[in-house]
């Protein structure tokens, strides 16, 4: 008995190891399957590689071996190079592969997840709604994943940044004291670059840039303001100095090459732009298309858009202190919002109610300039032509919408978390993200799907390399999508240069290439089976050439 009574009081005297909440511990676990997930895609060469992608691959090839530092993707004057410089130190340890190209993007999406998991708590969200959250996002549809993984220039990078801003606006505009000075500075930097990387999120940083200009101006008019516009010069350097020094304008070059300049009619556009447009970009759509029962997020949006937007609305007009409930006093406690209340014996009540109503009230405000993100962000590409003309594909333009989920879903959980009686506001609430959950995993699966077959492509690729290696090719003629990344394959020990289908000379981004193939005495000629360059060299054999067809290749190769 004594012993007992003994071993009873050490317990009691021993510091508990302390154990995390179960959704911290189900939001970690499912963000890991959600990067394991991608992890396994790119082993399965999944999304499909190309010669855009393969492009950027070379850039980060001569950075890693400090022949060039390009500022823009190959062969166009917008679209910062940034991926290259991340996979240039992969590159020169490992060489050129598709996966070294690729696992800085998986870093980045991880820190997606966990940026938004702290977002969704810092908006007032409880921990079962960011574990609801990250649970969204570490589906992966097929639209989803080739934005998330493909070094194809832009899409990767903004979603954590438009994440990383979001937060930063919080922390600047509920006055935490530590490191101020810095927050502005990371505002302005993260704001420039992304103005470098790709335009698509000018909407998000102009409308959290609003608040925190409204909640903060009086700081802007000294030192931090100063801090943040010469950090933002800094991040958009490269753009800046590029345009300086070419008398070039990206931006009006980026709009261009979104469609600005061509023509689409209305109907199409407003199809592509507020029908097919979300499904497909927030990955709700099977591979290449959208059945008719997936299309039904077209209309749940506007009206989530709206209900989000009041519920912010009211929320920032509200009495500050009386909006305060006890939650949101726990949250201010839990999130340290004034340090400087805290003492031994506990928080100060009337202080933590200022500081949580000054939290409610910037939560509302960054909740609206999310939501304000995605309404320009859809605004601006339903205009555009590219949502009229190739909706399928140019529905990457909506992948920053992401960075709204913690805002855009936030009615739908406070009515379904209600206690009492279950009504119909609760049952459609319910369903609403039930459905949302089941259709994201659908097409999830529809994405594993096409494993196999990317996997077999992938592999018909390596024995082409293969061929042209042990035949001692090092200049070849094919198409666009053959060229760069036949040469990145190779680590350009094979040059490619490009024809289109009429035999004449193509697209190619780098012109040192053509000149080189150009020069080569006998160079060989590689089209895929079937492809419109097939059929005209089948038609018009290049003289003193043998073709020879191999695991979906036609080659032409010079006689012995």
């Amino acid at each position: 008995m004594t012993t007992g009574v003994r071993q009873a009081a050490r317990d009691a005297v021993r510091p508990r190891t302390p154990r995390w909440p179960t959704p911290v511990v189900l939001a970690l676990l499912v963000g890991l399957a959600g990067v394991g997930y991608r992890l396994a895609l790119l082993l399965g060469d999944t999304p499909r590689t190309n010669s855009d992608e393969a492009t950027m691959g070379l850039a980060a090839l001569h950075i890693a071996r400090g022949e060039d530092f390009p500022v823009f993707f190959y062969g166009q004057a917008y679209m910062g190079a940034l991926e290259a410089y991340l996979a240039a130190p992969l590159l020169a340890l490992a060489g050129p592969s598709v996966l070294a190209l690729r696992l800085p993007l998986l870093a980045l999406y991880a820190l997606f997840l966990l940026l938004s998991w702290r977002l969704t708590r810092r908006l007032g969200g409880d921990r079962w709604f960011a574990l609801l959250v990250v649970g969204l996002l570490a589906l992966g549809a097929d639209r989803i994943v080739k934005n998330q993984l493909i070094a194809g220039g832009g899409y990767p990078e903004l979603n954590p940044i438009g994440a990383g801003l979001a937060l930063l606006t919080l922390d600047l505009v509920t006055g935490r004291p530590a490191g101020r000075p810095w927050r502005f500075a990371g505002f302005g930097f993260l704001a420039g670059l992304t103005v470098w990387v790709d335009p698509l999120l000018l909407p998000y940083v102009l409308a959290l840039g609003a608040v925190l200009v409204t909640m903060t101006g009086r700081d802007l008019r000294g030192r931090h303001g100063v801090l943040l516009a010469g950090a933002a010069l800094v991040g958009a350097a490269p753009l800046l100095g590029y345009g300086l020094a070419h008398g070039h304008n990206p931006l009006a070059a980026a709009v261009t090459a979104g469609g600005g300049d061509a023509v689409a009619s209305w109907a199409d556009r407003l199809h592509g732009g507020l029908v097919l447009g979300p499904a497909l970009g927030m990955g709700l759509c099977s591979p290449g298309h959208c059945a008719t029962w997936q299309l039904w997020w077209a209309l749940a949006l506007p009206v989530l858009l709206v209900l989000a937007g009041l519920s912010a609305w009211r929320a920032w007009r509200a009495d500050g202190v009386r909006a305060v409930r006890a939650d949101d006093v726990r949250a201010a406690r839990a999130d340290n919002v004034r340090a400087d209340n805290v003492r031994a014996d506990g928080v100060r009540a009337d202080s933590v109610r200022a500081d949580g109503a000054r939290a409610v009230r910037a939560g509302a405000a960054v909740r609206l300039a999310l939501l304000a993100g995605a309404v320009g962000t859809l605004a601006a590409y339903t205009v555009s032509s590219a949502a009229g003309r190739t909706p399928v594909e140019s529905a990457r333009y909506l992948s920053c919408l992401a960075v709204s989920l913690p805002a855009l879903l936030w009615p739908l959980w406070t009515v379904a978390r209600r206690r009492g009686p279950v009504d119909l506001p609760r049952l459609a609430a319910v369903g609403a993200l039930v459905a949302l959950l089941g259709t994201a995993t659908v097409a999830t699966a529809g994405a594993l799907s096409t494993v196999p077959a990317n996997r077999a492509e992938a592999q018909r690729h390596r024995a082409l390399v293969e061929a042209l290696r042990e035949r001692d090719v090092r200049h070849v003629y094919g198409e666009y999508w053959t060229c760069n990344r036949l040469t990145y394959a190779t680590g350009e020990k094979i040059v490619c240069a490009v024809l289109d289908e009429t035999l004449r000379p193509g697209l190619d981004r780098l012109p040192a290439y053509p000149r080189a193939v150009r020069e080569s005495p006998a160079p060989a000629y590689v089209a895929p089976v079937g492809s419109p360059l097939a059929r005209s060299l089948d038609r018009s054999p290049p003289s003193a050439r043998q073709a020879v067809t191999l695991n979906g290749w036609r080659i032409w190769l010079p006689h012995p």
